[in-house]
């Protein structure tokens, strides 16, 4: 018997159909997996059962009982939460205070400060979440933002949770924990609807998968009867290859990059070198320090101290200014908060950072601007209804191809990618790797942070490995296996 039904689900945005009658159901306790590219509707659909939209047209039915929730908190009464993969807070309170906020415990009609703090504690403690609830949201690196959201669905009670790429920050072992935790809601009835583009945790989690394509139903069938090259085929209509990368036959260029000594915030004592054509990797836990490091390394941390030589000129300490002068370019892990202006358009945003290019005495050159823009964008094949359109209204896969775009427009020679294929499809995965290759072949020196051991040991010319902070091996292409990079990253 279904549980949750969709029944021709249609919802448009401004420029674009994001559903079109979609219907597909779901069973009771079941872990439901929803899959396809960026903007082929997979998190609108979800929104919409969590109250975050209001579809066009269309009806909800759950347990029988037609349910159309106006907003989020209208939702959680019926029973429905929702992690999301855009993480949403109030940076200057605590996690305690984040965590029940909306339902904050009083006595003698004051805040009580001793039940919010055992609440939060107990919410934290059903992940097995170490942090300390007194901490300020805006102390948390993403992946630790993450999991505090994930508490805070889950301990709402909730009979239904749609987890919008919920491992798209975590580690490994916070990855394990998260899957482990997911069968125990499901042995209590809890109904799941999964969304990731991450097909192992799809085939390991769930039992049923639903395939959306361009905002319409392909497919809905069990998991076991199906295959990852068939659900690759009805997500994309076209076969997808990851072709193996070119960069590393050919033999690196000069030294670009020498970093000494270098100490920030959460990270000390590190020494490198970058050479052209390198594409140098850095694995790591979440709290690794490799984030903050990119972000010393594009003078954005104020307490780093230490020597960063960029083609034989030291640069300037904690300036952007510097280093975009120097040619460094930063994608950083959190496209939102630091990658993207939402509010302006998707040309101005990729355009952003390389206007100089396109000025000429103080008037930017419109034509220039479209044409190198339009270059990119359709490279990294964005889905807009057009390049004026906000870009806060694009998917976040095609957000994260415009944070991309922004500094392949103002070509960079050193470009640093964290985290570059968090929250994208198959399919622009592979051609984020093909272009990350393309750019190194022709002499761009990279960067590279990624979670995901497979994408670290294919795209990597060597790899960095750090623990608490500091550097703990390097490891050359020869040397590359998950076993070797986890026990560095786990200190076996």
């Amino acid at each position: 018997m279904s549980f949750i039904e969709f029944r021709n689900i249609s919802k448009r945005f401004p420029g674009v159909q994001a559903l079109d009658k979609v219907s597909f159901s779901i069973e009771l306790g079941s872990c439901h997996a929803l899959i396809g590219e960026n903007g082929a509707g997979k998190s609108t659909i979800g929104k919409i059962l969590a109250g975050v939209y209001t579809a066009d047209s269309g009806e909800i039915w759950i347990e029988g009982k037609r349910v159309s929730p106006a907003n989020p908190l209208e939702a959680r009464t019926l029973g429905i939460s929702m992690v999301h993969q855009e993480l949403a807070f109030c940076p200057n309170l605590t996690i305690a205070e984040n965590l029940c906020l909306g339902n904050l415990p009083r006595k003698w009609g004051w805040l009580d400060r001793k039940e919010m703090l055992r609440q939060a504690k107990a919410l934290l403690g059903e992940i097995d979440c170490p942090l300390d609830p007194m901490l300020l949201m805006s102390m948390l690196t993403t992946g630790q933002e993450q999991m505090v959201q994930i508490a805070a669905a889950l301990g709402s009670g909730s009979k239904v949770i749609v987890m919008d790429e919920p491992t798209s920050s975590l580690s490994a072992h916070e990855s394990e924990a998260l899957f482990h935790l997911i069968e125990k809601l499901r042995s209590r009835g809890i109904t799941l609807i999964y969304v990731s583009h991450r097909m192992e945790e799809l085939f390991r989690l769930c039992d049923a998968i639903t395939v959306l394509r361009d905002g319409q139903h392909v497919s809905t069938e069990p998991i076991k009867t199906t295959s990852k090259e068939k659900i690759i085929h009805q997500m994309v209509g076209r076969e997808v290859l990851f072709k193996a990368p070119r960069h590393r036959e050919e033999s690196l260029g000069a030294k670009v990059l020498e970093v000494t000594n270098l100490k920030g915030r959460q990270f000390s004592g590190i020494n490198f070198e970058l050479r052209e054509k390198e594409v140098l990797g850095f694995g790591g836990l979440v709290g690794a320090g490799r984030s903050e490091l990119a972000l010393a390394l594009m003078g954005l941390d104020p307490e780093a101290t230490g020597h960063i030589i960029v083609g034989g000129k030291e640069l300037k300490p904690k300036s952007i200014r510097s280093s975009m002068a120097s040619g460094i370019g930063l994608v950083p892990e959190d496209r939102k908060r630091q990658g993207l202006v939402l509010s302006m358009n998707c040309r101005e945003n990729a355009s952003l950072a390389g206007l100089e290019r396109f000025t000429h005495a103080g008037l930017v050159s419109d034509r220039q601007e479209r044409e190198c823009v339009e270059k990119y964008t359709s490279r990294l094949r964005v889905k807009t209804p057009s390049l004026e359109t906000q870009v806060a209204s694009l998917s976040g896969g095609n957000q994260q191809k415009i944070a991309l775009a922004k500094w392949l427009v103002r070509d960079c020679k050193i470009l640093i990618v964290d985290e570059p294929t968090r929250g994208v499809d198959v399919g622009a995965k592979a051609e984020i790797h093909e272009l990350l290759d393309e750019l190194a072949c022709s002499g761009v020196a990279i960067i590279m942070i990624s979670s995901e051991l497979p994408e670290l040991m294919n795209l990597s010319s060597r790899i960095l490995i750090m623990r608490d902070g500091k550097l703990q091996g390097n490891l050359s292409h020869k040397e590359f296996s998950q076993n070797a990079i986890m026990r560095l990253m786990a200190g076996i």
